[in-house]
C-alpha cells in the first residue's frame, strides 16, 4: 500500500508542478490536459488509500484489497476513474470531498453543512457526518494557498457583505462569484432554490407515475413545511411538482432584489486576492471596500 501512494503522491505532486509552469506560460491546452491526469492521480490515490480503511461498523468486509470486481458489484463504490451516476449512491470509497461536491452540485447554491448531510443521506444513500465536514475547509484553504488552481474544485465559502467567510457555508470554487456571495435575502432565496432543486431531482428519480424513496419523500416534506402553499392540506406527503411550484412562486417575489444585492457584493469582491475570492477576506464593510485605504481588521 504505501509503496503504491508513494509513487502517487509524487505524481501528483510533480503534475501540480507542471500545471503552475503551464500557467505561467500561457498554454491552455497544455494546463487542461495536465489537469485532468491530476484529477485522474487523485482519485487513484484517495481510492487506494479508502481500499485500505477499516469497514464501517455493520458494514461488509472484504478480505482482498480494493475489493476487486465483485466488491463493487455489491456497491462498495464506482470503479476507478468513474464518478457515481445521478440518484445512486454514493459507495464508501469516494471521498468526503466529492460527497461535498455532489451535494452542493445538486443543490447549486451555498449550503450549510446540515442541509448537505441531509441531501446526500436522503438523495446518494451514501454515508456523510457532519463532524466530516468540520474541516474541511481548512483543508482545502491550505491546499488552495499551496497549490493555487491545482485541483479541479475547490470547496470553498461563501462570501458576505463584509467581504468575508459566511460561517458554516459551503460553495463550490467553480461557480461564478454572484452564486459565491450572499446578501440580506440569500438565506430564503437559497432555501428556495434547494427545494425546487430537490423536488425536480425526486422527480427525475421517481420516473413518471413512479413513487420517491421514503428517504427522499421525508426530505421534501421537511423543506414544504416553510413554503407557504407547499403542504396539501390532507395528511399525505406533498408531491415534488407541488413543492416546485410553490417555491418558484416564492421566488419570483424576491429573487430580482436578491440577484442585485449580490451582484454588488460581486462587484466589491473584485478588490480581493484570488485566496481571499475563495475563502474570504479581512475588508470591514462594503463602504469601507470602496475607500482608498481602508481600515482592515486584524
Amino acid at each position: 500500500m504505501s509503496e503504491r501512494l508513494d509513487e502517487l503522491e509524487e505524481r501528483i505532486s510533480a503534475l501540480r508542478g507542471e500545471i503552475r509552469r503551464a500557467v505561467r506560460a500561457r498554454e491552455s491546452a497544455l494546463t487542461r490536459s495536465l489537469r485532468a491526469d491530476l484529477r485522474t492521480a487523485e482519485r487513484a490515490w484517495d481510492l487506494a488509500l479508502a481500499a485500505h480503511e477499516p469497514p464501517s461498523p455493520g458494514e461488509p468486509h472484504d478480505s482482498r484489497a480494493g475489493g476487486g470486481a465483485s466488491a463493487r458489484g455489491r456497491g462498495a463504490g464506482p470503479p476507478p476513474g468513474r464518478e457515481p451516476e445521478a440518484g445512486g449512491g454514493a459507495g464508501p470509497m469516494l471521498p468526503v470531498r466529492e460527497r461535498v461536491h455532489q451535494a452542493l452540485t445538486l443543490l447549486g447554491v451555498p449550503s450549510a453543512a446540515r442541509m448537505l448531510v441531509a441531501v446526500h443521506g436522503a438523495l446518494r444513500a451514501g454515508p456523510l457526518k457532519g463532524t466530516q465536514l468540520a474541516s474541511l475547509r481548512r483543508d482545502e484553504e491550505r491546499s488552495f494557498r499551496s497549490s493555487p488552481f491545482a485541483r479541479p474544485y475547490y470547496l470553498c465559502a461563501a462570501l458576505t457583505d463584509r467581504l468575508s467567510a459566511s460561517r458554516g457555508l459551503f460553495a463550490v470554487s467553480t461557480w461564478p462569484l454572484e452564486r459565491r456571495v450572499v446578501g440580506p435575502l440569500s438565506a430564503r432565496v437559497d432555501f428556495l432554490t434547494s427545494a425546487v432543486r430537490v423536488a425536480e431531482h425526486v422527480q427525475r428519480i421517481s420516473g413518471p407515475g413512479g413513487e420517491a424513496p421514503p428517504a427522499a419523500r421525508r426530505l421534501l416534506a421537511r423543506m414544504a413545511q416553510s413554503i407557504p402553499g407547499a403542504v396539501p392540506a390532507g395528511s399525505g406527503f406533498p408531491g415534488a411538482e407541488a413543492v416546485a411550484r410553490a417555491a418558484r412562486a416564492e421566488l419570483d417575489v424576491h429573487a430580482a432584489d436578491d440577484a442585485a444585492a449580490r451582484a454588488e457584493i460581486a462587484r466589491a469582491c473584485e478588490r480581493l486576492t484570488d485566496a481571499e475570492r475563495l475563502f474570504g477576506g479581512t475588508i470591514l464593510s462594503l463602504a469601507a471596500a470602496g475607500r482608498p485605504g481602508a481600515e482592515r481588521e486584524t
